[in-house]
């Protein structure tokens, strides 16, 4: 682990972007991008035309450290170039902005309430190749749909078993437990999430670090005892659906609380703009996501 990403991660300002669509999500982030299906025939082809949309927001002069302390990529972005280098040395070397892996295979399916990840099978070649290409964290996501205890309590116990895992790699990973924000009983779901993490939290030992990944609370300040915990470098916050405007505005109700948005970073960016007009709408949109973060 980089001790100067681990100081910027831990002190500095700004926030996480989230750049990780993966197979499934990918087509509705090309379509919201501009590009329509039958734009590409093959999987292979999709994942180029996205790569290329990340390329053209990682080296967009708007995307830079002042604003941005890291970036989470997809797997295919890991093993893909930008300018002539992998991609997490060229966020690293070039831009100073710290390169996280998305990990999870996906959710499975809704059961008490709760989607678990699917299995990992390939845990352990995906942290090596990781480190291989010089990542300094992960990030998984499972979802809660309601605030069902012992069905939360199955979610975040395999959070933290699979971020155990993790760190013994010498890697930082995001532990991603998202709240939907349309539950109909939202708070109490974070209520449940909040003491099941303090429990595995004060399990770690002093240098088991993680970050956390949350839906911005029901509650401004709820997460403050998960902000402040020794063995916790960093929360940040998705987006989980609201408009960038409408994310902003609940995040900055929350104190040390910072943002990884993924849609709302880049719902105004367009394949046709040129680039004057695509990096005047990558840099409005991450003013207003690091004014919100800060």
């Amino acid at each position: 682990m980089q001790t100067h990403q681990l100081e910027k991660m831990k002190q500095g300002k700004g926030f996480i972007a989230a750049l990780d669509q993966s197979g499934g999500s990918t087509p509705k982030a090309l379509a919201a991008y501009g590009v329509p299906e039958d734009a590409y025939s093959s999987e292979d082809e999709m994942f180029d035309l996205v790569h290329k949309m990340r390329t053209r927001i990682v080296t967009s002069p708007a995307f830079n450290a002042d604003f941005i302390l890291g970036a989470i990529l997809f797997e295919q972005t890991m093993d893909s170039k930008v300018e002539g280098k992998y991609t997490a040395d060229y966020l690293a070397e070039e831009k100073d902005i710290v390169p996280f892996l998305k990990v999870d295979k996906g959710l499975a399916e809704e059961e008490d309430g709760v989607q678990l990840m699917k299995p990992i099978n390939d845990l352990q070649d995906t942290l090596r190749r990781a480190n291989e290409r010089h990542i300094f964290g992960t990030k998984m996501r499972s979802v809660i749909k309601q605030a069902n205890p012992a069905a939360i309590q199955r979610v975040v116990d395999q959070q933290f078993a699979i971020g155990k895992q993790i760190i013994a790699a010498d890697l930082v990973p995001i532990i991603e437990p998202e709240v939907d924000i349309n539950s109909a009983d939202k708070q109490e779901s974070e209520a449940i999430l909040k003491e099941e993490i303090l429990k595995q939290l004060n399990e770690l030992g002093n240098q088991e670090l993680v970050m956390l990944k949350l839906s911005i609370p029901t509650e401004p300040n709820f997460y403050q005892e998960l902000i402040e915990h020794p063995n916790v470098i960093r929360v940040v916050a998705l987006s989980g659906g609201y408009s960038r405007e409408e994310a902003n505005e609940k995040l900055k109700k929350n104190d040390g609380l910072i943002a990884s948005f993924s849609r709302a970073l880049s719902q105004d960016l367009r394949a046709d703009q040129s680039d004057q007009a695509f990096n005047k709408s990558l840099e409005e949109a991450v003013q207003s996501i690091y004014q919100a973060s800060i």
